[in-house]
């Protein structure tokens, strides 16, 4: 199997787990934070919706200088409707699969930077940032999202097995 195709598995497998978790937040919760370092509910549920579309920009840039005034388009903000975290869910998962059908292999390989300030933070190949900076990370604020889900008193989806609320 060629990797494109393993990250087009991924990414299908990836979207369909975030959806479930991103249907479950509550409507007009968005301010929640269960501890004064945490993130809102609000920012975690949209940051969580738009990390699938990041495969695109490792694939089709060089490098992200995330300070950068033109990089204003990758800096997250909050939503307030599910509706729309969806849909900018479905948007990023379908500007993903373009650019992985389009990619080669050896692209993959080529070296891609992730900047702050003019700085480099980390540089590595694209399949590993892929791997690295999208889908362990989404599978990390994923999880974050399900925790405050179930201080809402919102089920919890079934996502690697079941959960109290959810037979796998």
């Amino acid at each position: 199997m060629q990797l494109t195709e393993y990250f087009l598995a991924q990414l299908d497998r990836e979207a369909a787990l975030t959806r479930k978790a991103i249907e479950r937040v509550p409507e007009g919760k968005g301010g929640f934070k269960p501890h004064e370092r945490s993130m809102e509910l609000g920012m975690l549920a949209t940051l969580t919706a738009r990390m699938p579309g990041w495969i695109a920009s490792i694939v089709e840039l060089d490098s992200l200088d995330l300070d950068a005034p033109e990089s204003e388009k990758f800096r997250t903000k909050a939503v307030a409707a599910k509706a729309e975290m969806l849909a900018l869910l479905d948007d990023g998962v379908a500007e993903a699969r373009r650019a992985l059908s389009a990619t080669s292999e050896e692209h993959l390989e080529k070296k891609w930077a992730f900047k702050m300030r003019g700085m480099t933070m980390t540089e590595k190949p694209r399949k590993e940032m892929i791997s690295d900076s999208v889908f362990s990370h989404l599978a990390h604020h994923r999880g974050q999202l399900t925790v405050y889900l179930r201080l809402l008193e919102s089920s919890v989806p079934a996502l690697f097995g079941p959960s109290a609320d959810e037979k796998f």
